[in-house]
């Protein structure tokens, strides 16, 4: 079977590869695992060597991984080159701190001697999307070296040529031959891959269905598994707010990635006393937002990743507007063979509506109108989903307060935009997933707590 790239702005295919049998996999996987056996017993010094030889390749290397994303996923050239950069990052940070986190904790008990150490778990599985096709493996990648284990790589179909050149980073970068290898898989080998013995553990970024049925496979093997899913991340501007300042930040995150993330801002929650001007800001910087081929400067907007996901958020705009909600900017699908949708905006956005109750993968806004504070809370936690959340207003308090105990979101920030940062935990609650990456808490997920305890 071969699996192909296709250029998201042309619709030409780029490459064809030669998808691995489940032979292949199989025999993959034993590599992998026989490189753990050695890998594991390696020190916190040689693994966070191997860690900077490739944070150094990464930035060595951006132009042409950040060109590679934008043929590949049409991802804007310097959002590319900002993605390898923190690839980069994640690196460096877990070469410098892997070794505080997972060192020893005494604890003290009736024994002599009693601890609580980390050990490595083995080969771990991962499953990730094409919308950040560095980022996402990297903030896996990184912390699962630095503590010693391996790791195989499932990545989205459509960004083949990304997947194995992060195997060869790897290996550029020093890496003991198999600690790392990518499968070009397809979606329904992926069960088999779970079943193989020598996985130990699963972590997945995708969909919150391509999350449910990875989970209840490895559930019913007993093994453990991380998801980081869908969401639909509500931003509350309050009547005290700087307006031109949250609309500025409101529009960056609603078009980041041209609108493919997870934690993109999705619905805009707006008090009524302050809508009518925060929506003519809001309209006025997203227009004004520059919509072309990634590889052109100055583009901010790129075209979706494949077509059909473009066609499926153009249907969830038209089922939004046939139940009552205006768009006042964009909505159309551009003439040609291309994956381009341009930025929109729709208002009057109801429960029942696709904008209101589901996940808009794409650089469409929808704002909608709450009468005060608390009801703008209930919207925004009036979702499946809790990945991340922002409040906009200029008593930072009163931000602090709703963000930390009234938002239901793994992640609420006042007055910035929802990102993910290697220093801080990430990751979701009800159906945006479980579980945690990057921080001293990601680094803990796949290891072994172990406890030691001598009378």
């Amino acid at each position: 079977m071969e699996i192909y790239s296709v250029n998201p702005v042309n619709g030409e295919k780029i490459k064809a590869y030669t998808a691995h049998s489940d032979e292949q996999i199989s025999t993959k996987i034993m590599q992998t695992h026989v490189a753990w056996l050695s890998w594991k017993l390696t020190g916190f010094d040689e693994r966070s060597k191997l860690l900077i030889n490739m944070a150094n390749i990464l930035k060595q290397r951006k132009q042409e991984l950040a060109k590679l994303m934008a043929m590949e996923m049409g991802k804007p050239l310097l959002q590319g080159i900002s993605e390898v950069e923190k690839c980069a990052a994640v690196c460096e940070y877990y070469a410098a701190n892997a070794a505080s986190y997972l060192k020893n904790q005494l604890v003290k008990t009736e024994a002599t001697k009693s601890y609580i150490c980390f050990q490595p778990i083995g080969v771990i599985l991962a499953i990730m999307p094409w919308n950040f096709p560095f980022w996402q493996v990297f903030r896996f990648l990184a912390p699962a070296l630095a503590a010693g284990n391996c790791g195989v790589l499932k990545h989205a179909s459509n960004v083949p040529g990304c997947a194995l050149v992060i195997e060869e980073i790897v290996n550029q970068a020093g890496f003991p031959s198999n600690v790392f290898q990518t499968l070009l898989a397809s979606s329904k080998q992926v069960t088999k891959i779970i079943e193989n013995k020598h996985i130990m553990a699963v972590t997945i970024t995708g969909s919150t269905s391509a999350g449910q049925k990875v989970a209840q496979k490895a559930g019913s093997l007993l093994k453990k598994t991380v998801l980081e899913l869908g969401g639909s991340d509500a931003y509350i501007i309050l009547e005290d707010a700087d307006l031109d300042k949250a609309a500025e930040i409101c529009v960056n995150s609603r078009i980041i990635n041209s609108g493919q993330s997870c934690i993109a801002a999705k619905r805009f929650i707006v008090v009524k006393a302050v809508a009518k001007q925060f929506t003519e800001l809001f309209h006025q910087k997203m227009a004004a937002k520059k919509m072309g081929e990634p590889l052109d400067e100055g583009v901010e907007i790129g075209p979706q990743a494949r077509v059909d996901l473009r066609d499926e958020l153009h249907k969830q705009v038209q089922a939004s507007i046939a139940k009552g909600a205006k768009c006042i900017l964009g909505g159309e699908l551009m003439p040609g063979e291309n994956a381009y949708y341009p930025p929109t905006i729709l208002t009057h956005v109801k429960p029942g509506m696709p904008a209101y109750d589901e996940e808009l993968f794409g650089p469409v806004a929808a704002i909608i109108t709450a009468e005060d504070e608390d009801d703008a809370i209930a919207i925004a936690n009036n979702s499946v989903f809790g990945l991340g959340g922002a409040v906009f207003t200029v008593d930072k308090k009163r931000g602090e307060i709703i963000a930390a105990t009234k938002l239901e979101a793994g992640s609420c920030f006042v007055n910035s935009m929802v990102k993910s940062d290697p220093r801080l935990p990430f990751g979701g609650i009800k159906q945006s997933g479980y579980g945690r990456e990057l921080g001293i808490f990601g680094i803990h997920e796949f290891v072994n707590i172990k406890t030691v305890y001598i009378q």
